[in-house]
């Protein structure tokens, strides 16, 4: 059996499981006819993977890292993934008013051609540049492709927005949880899988996903619309913040004074800030630590796409069934239980560095950091901005996401062993690595608590 199929086998038939127990979970009845749903498919799927796919364009910098080896260093690779992500965070002030005014169609359409164009200069930039220049061309260009990938999550939850009532995104949810996990199979396996197809061409990580955003680009132009009516179908009343609000279009700065000063929004984007800074301290450098302590080879590292995106898949499940049908759609809970197993799981890493139980004692802690991720940013984005102003909403949760992502990369990059020396290539010289983590994991479980009761109100008329 081919390694890629041997990898996606796992994967695929945990889809099929998880989509048999959806299936069989009490439907929420809303009227909705058949054909709608069906038509609802049809929208989000392309759309999902679209998303997922931009993943694959975003963490092929992990894996061209490795295969580049010292033309760039753990410190390059810091400062360029620092670099772009702190671009990606501060962008929504800009997407977020764009997407809620030209609708997530056209930004997802956008975000896939621009991110594709990027990724294409930076593969001609490693296949006719040189190792002097790597740094400063890949700050420039990843900076921008992270530009263009900040309209990827705001686009799929302002159409979403419009698609999903509130009682059933917290399933929606769950899928959000699935589709980013696919993302960082594709970028962390099928890129593996391209670097060693064409061991001396890594530029293929970059052209590939290009062409498969110029692909997904022409999908959506053709399936994805911003609302049921486009399609033929009646618009819906989806019961979120937006719900009853009929007055006319607020300026952008009335509906950015509105966001920051709703205390939910607020904490919700801190929640999301410790969200970025533990995911990517986990997904961006485990697998670049067991690169250089020598267990690359051990079952983990050797199949970190797949185990993340089968972590991410029940734990985007786990967390939004239960939101839905435990806490009454909720999210503040599925939050406090998940950052406990990051509490819990951060202050065992650094017991157990040299343990070969630390690669599945991460994969638990990406299942429930990826939870809470799709979970906040997937869902309570879209309740408590509502779907007039869900691209600001999402824009400010997510930028909140990338600029604690920003903040990992510049901590670890400054807290680890530089490459080439003695203390790189031991265990116990990552000691740093799990201790900042726990004061993120803390300080995202004690701002979740104070989400505990939350739930998105209906606006009051036409008031604002």
């Amino acid at each position: 059996m081919p390694q890629w199929l041997n990898n996606f086998l796992p994967i695929a038939i945990l889809l099929v499981a998880v989509a048999i127990v959806l299936a069989r979970l009490p439907r929420v009845e809303l009227g909705y006819s058949e054909a709608f749903r069906k038509r609802r498919v049809l929208n989000w799927l392309p759309l999902g993977l679209t998303y997922a796919f931009l993943y694959m364009g975003r963490y092929n910098l992990t894996v061209a890292k490795n295969a580049l080896g010292t033309l760039m260093t753990k410190q390059d690779f810091a400062e360029i993934f620092a670099i772009g992500t702190f671009t990606y965070g501060l962008s929504f002030l800009l997407n977020g008013p764009l997407t809620d005014r030209w609708g997530g169609r056209r930004t997802i359409l956008i975000a896939a051609l621009g991110s594709a164009a990027c990724n294409l200069a930076m593969g001609l930039s490693l296949q006719h540049g040189s190792g002097a220049n790597l740094l400063p061309t890949f700050s420039v260009l990843y900076a921008l492709n992270m530009y263009f990938q900040s309209f990827g999550a705001v686009s799929i939850v302002k159409v979403n927005a419009h698609w999903f009532h509130v009682r059933e995104r917290g399933v929606f949810g769950g899928i959000f949880g699935i589709l980013i996990s696919l993302g960082i199979y594709f970028a962390f396996d099928w890129g593996k899988l391209i670097v060693d197809a064409f061991p001396t061409q890594v530029e293929y990580v970059f052209y590939i996903p290009a062409a498969i955003l110029l692909l997904f680009a022409l999908i959506d132009w053709r399936l994805v619309f911003d609302l049921p009516s486009h399609t033929g179908h009646d618009d819906v009343e989806v019961g979120d913040a937006s719900s009853g609000d009929t007055g006319p279009a607020l300026t952008l700065r009335q509906v950015a004074v509105k966001m920051f000063s709703n205390p939910v929004i607020v904490t919700i984007a801190l929640v999301e800030f410790c969200s970025g800074y533990l995911r990517q301290t986990i997904m961006q450098w485990y697998p670049i630590f067991a690169k250089q302590t020598g267990i690359a080879a051990s079952f983990v590292p050797a199949n970190w796409g797949m185990l993340l995106c089968v972590a991410g898949i029940l734990g985007g499940v786990f967390a939004g069934t239960i939101s839905d049908r435990i806490f009454q759609s909720r999210r503040g809970p599925v939050a406090v239980l998940l950052y406990a197993i990051m509490l819990v799981g951060a202050g065992a890493m650094v017991f157990l560095l040299e343990s070969p139980a630390l690669g599945w004692l991460v994969v638990v802690m990406s299942l429930a950091i990826i939870g809470v991720h799709g979970m906040l940013s997937g869902t309570a984005s879209m309740d408590f901005g509502g779907k007039k102003n869900a691209g600001v909403a999402v824009g400010i949760i997510d930028g909140f996401v990338y600029l604690g992502t920003g903040l990992q990369a510049i901590v670890l990059g400054l807290v680890l062993p530089a490459d080439g020396t003695p203390e790189a290539a031991l265990a116990s010289g990552w000691h740093w690595w799990p201790i900042v983590m726990i004061p993120a994991a803390l300080v995202g479980l004690l701002l979740g608590v104070r989400l505990w009761h939350a739930r998105a109100q209906r606006s009051a008329g036409g008031a604002h």
